[in-house]
């Protein structure tokens, strides 16, 4: 290459990567960015109650928890709210601009994509892994992890010793050489949980399978188990009543969150002030009993007890 090709050669690299750089800085928004646009971006991922979508042509209908809670901050930002489907594999990216996997052990970051969102809100658990990659609201939502079952499954539920740690080992005391259904990238990847060691045969769905519809492949027998977080497992009970059980827990208490850019804190911090406002009069609380009114069974302490304190 001669002298006069090799300049243009790094005029276009600069120039591609200014505008590269441009176009990040035009998506990744903050606080101020937002509200000079005039809108929020809802990234959103199908997942029980928190979010469902379906397309009708060119339009995006929304529902849930997690759509009308980010819709009230829209409105209390004072800009308008738009949804952005997502999937699990995607929706960090789409958040951070860089496509990011997690085997179990390392994080690793793929080719750069266009940012569409200003935050996630699906129903989130907090987890180490994803907490390196962007940050968490205040905890909204309670969540653990538990292994359900098909009712003509010969296991049976365990006896709760009062001790998670115990109840997780009685549990994975059964799973020698089962057939588990699981999902990478998610609360339910089984990596999380140190299952491998348990001579349990870990059965990932095709790319594209969605997390509701986890219960709904070990009924017709893909697999005899598999794992639900807390919140999932509440709709299943009632959706498929007396087709599956819950075996017990194979996670401590998790959380759940909002995510953010890290480059987004006053978003974040706004965000909080919000969940702190609807939490104190008393609306989050009336949100929730919609979705999840049984969920006060299990976590009601959860929801009276102050932020600061859980």
């Amino acid at each position: 290459m001669n002298i006069k090709n090799k300049t243009a050669h790094y005029l276009y690299i600069f120039l591609y990567t200014a505008l590269a750089f441009s176009s990040y800085q035009a998506t990744a928004r903050d606080l101020a960015e937002i509200k000079q646009a005039g809108v929020l971006r809802h990234l959103g991922v199908s997942y029980a109650n928190f979010v469902s979508y379906y397309r009708e042509g060119e339009t995006v209908h929304q529902s849930g928890l997690d759509v009308e809670l980010i819709q009230g901050f829209a409105r209390h930002l004072g800009v308008k709210y738009q949804f952005v489907p997502a999937q699990p594999a995607n929706a960090l990216g789409l958040l951070t601009g860089k496509n990011v996997q997690f085997d179990g052990e390392k994080i690793s970051y793929r080719e750069q994509v266009a940012i569409a969102g200003d935050l996630i809100a699906s129903g989130a658990t907090k987890l180490a892994w994803r907490e390196e990659i962007i940050d968490f609201s205040d905890d909204y939502f309670p969540s653990a992890v538990w292994v359900i079952a098909r009712a003509d499954s010969d296991l049976q539920p365990i006896q709760p010793t009062g001790s998670i740690a115990e109840d997780i080992v009685q549990v994975k005391s059964l799973l020698d050489s089962r057939n588990l259904l699981a999902m990478k990238q998610t609360c339910l990847d089984p990596h999380l949980y140190n299952l491998r060691a348990t001579g349990v045969n870990i059965i990932f769905p095709p790319r594209g399978h969605k997390l509701t519809e986890m219960v709904r492949a070990i009924i017709k027998g893909d697999a005899e188990m598999t794992l639900f977080d807390v919140s999932d497992t509440l709709v299943a009970l009632q959706k498929w009543p007396g087709e599956i059980k819950v075996i017990g827990p194979i996670s401590e208490k998790q959380t759940m969150g909002v995510a953010f850019r890290k480059h987004s804190p006053e978003l974040r911090k706004a965000f909080n002030a919000y969940l702190q406002q609807i939490r104190s009069d008393g609306s989050y609380y009336q949100l929730v009993e919609k979705y999840y009114p049984a969920v006060f069974n299990y976590y009601g302490e959860f929801f009276s007890m102050p932020i600061e304190e859980r």
